[in-house]
């Protein structure tokens, strides 16, 4: 059975945006923006902690006595908290995939800043998250009418609900103890694997935290509901372990490849965790079902242009880099190179322009490539 409509819903008419919703939407945009930034200054903190401890990347902890990364961390739980009240008002499907402009920001700041190339391409990317953006906007069902916090509680409990955190858990645990150790510093999909199964059950039960909230402000309490604390203690559970995750694929991976990976596979999972618990399309038609599944899918586009975009620099990196090996083998050299851990581009301290003619007498001071001969001592 189709839930009631809300009040707002009924007095915003078909078609239009409710008061609730558009709460929910002004919350989930500021939410980005605060978030966005927290990528890059967290980056920022962990490059400077890597710098006299041992990086996050490999275990370390030392990022925790670093100001930067705590800025990073308020900003980031500042747009958290936006986030959570959005999800008071406002269904998943509507909020979730918002997240696509802390994309935008994060990838405009970290070619700023960070100085990690941004490709034309990765500016149509982020064209096309906003459009996206717009067409989920216009389209999202209005947000369920909920009188407490238990029948929250009923839909998390559900059998199709249940079958899919088991899942979700399951995945997660065999990550972290089986994928982790062996493949998470050379694939980034193992950390964000595990924010992201681990986010879509945090989603969840946010929303219902940010509903009871709001059901105790406006003068029924659910604080006394054991269903409410038992929402808080899978909210603390997910988050601690999401940031541990995340800290780590920040400082073994390229933000600017973690940030919308990150994005696509969080909001892909969040809709569908979204759909089976609070069947959020059970009052759309198939009309706007496909309209937000396009608007969804112009998003993932745009995500997917911005990780080919790092791509491409990489690839560049490596084509320039194989042609001076190849030019330096015909003058009788061999070439050591030292790989960088974030290699964005390649210039002419890296790899010179030219390259001299074989001499057994010549050294060249101060260049970071170390030149082999057999003949020189």
């Amino acid at each position: 059975m189709a839930a009631p409509a809300s009040p707002a819903m009924a007095a915003s008419g078909p078609g239009a945006m409710s008061s609730d919703n558009a709460k929910g939407l002004v919350l989930a945009v500021s939410s980005s923006a605060f978030i966005g930034a927290s990528f890059i200054v967290k980056k920022l903190g962990l490059r400077k902690a890597a710098d006299s401890g041992v990086p996050a990347g490999y275990g370390g902890f030392s990022y925790l006595m670093e100001p930067l990364w705590w800025i990073g961390m308020i900003s980031m739980i500042v747009g958290e908290i936006a986030n959570f009240a959005a999800y008071a008002f406002a269904p998943a499907i509507l909020v979730t995939p918002l997240g696509a402009l802390s994309i935008i920001i994060s990838a405009a700041l970290a070619h700023a800043v960070l100085e990690e190339k941004l490709h034309t391409f990765g500016i149509l990317g982020c064209v096309l998250c906003v459009v996206g953006s717009i067409t989920i906007v216009l389209h999202a069902p209005q947000e369920r009418a909920i009188d407490s916090v238990k029948e929250v509680w009923d839909l998390a409990t559900e059998p199709a609900f249940l079958c899919y955190a088991a899942i979700v858990v399951a995945a997660a645990l065999v990550l972290i103890y089986y994928v982790v150790p062996d493949h998470g510093q050379t694939n980034i999909m193992v950390y964000i694997g595990v924010c992201s199964l681990l986010g879509s059950l945090t989603v969840m039960s946010v929303r219902a935290l940010g509903i009871a909230l709001k059901l105790t402000f406006s003068g029924t309490n659910q604080l006394f509901y054991p269903q409410t604390w038992a929402f808080a203690l899978i909210v603390a559970t997910c988050v601690s372990t999401q940031i541990n995750y995340l800290n780590k694929a920040l400082d073994t991976f390229n933000t600017a490849v973690v940030s919308p990976i990150y994005y696509v596979m969080f909001t892909s999972l969040t809709i569908i965790a979204s759909v089976i618990m609070f069947k959020d399309w059970d009052n759309q038609n198939p009309t706007q079902i496909v309209t937000e599944i396009c608007g969804f899918m112009t998003i993932l586009s745009g995500t997917f242009l911005l990780h080919k975009t790092n791509d491409m620099n990489d690839s560049t990196g490596q084509s320039l880099s194989s042609r001076h090996l190849k030019h330096a083998g015909q003058n009788g050299f061999a070439i050591e190179v030292v790989p960088l851990k974030f290699q964005d581009s390649v210039d002419d301290e890296t790899f010179p322009l030219s390259f001299p003619k074989a001499d057994k007498s010549y050294r060249k001071e101060g260049n970071p490539l170390r030149y082999k001969d057999s003949n020189i001592v």
